[in-house]
C-alpha cells in the first residue's frame, strides 16, 4: 500500500486560514487529513499560533 504524499515545510496562507477556522471545533486528525499533513504537525502549528479547541467542542467530548 502506497503512503500518502505529505507536504513538508511551509504553510500557505490558505492552509493557515483553514486551520484557524477549523481548529476550534473539529477533530485535529480530520483537519490534518484535509490539509494532507501529519496530525502532529497540525497540533504543533495550532499551538504555535495560539489556537485552542472551543469550550463547546471540549464539552462535546466529555471534557470541561
Amino acid at each position: 500500500m502506497a503512503k500518502k504524499k505529505l507536504i513538508k515545510g511551509l504553510w500557505s496562507k490558505s492552509e493557515l486560514s483553514l486551520l484557524k477556522k477549523l481548529f476550534p471545533s473539529n477533530p485535529t486528525a480530520k483537519i490534518a487529513a484535509k490539509l494532507k499533513r501529519p496530525t502532529d504537525a497540525v497540533k504543533k502549528k495550532a499551538s504555535r499560533m495560539g489556537l485552542r479547541k472551543s469550550k463547546k467542542y471540549m464539552k462535546s467530548l466529555g471534557r470541561s
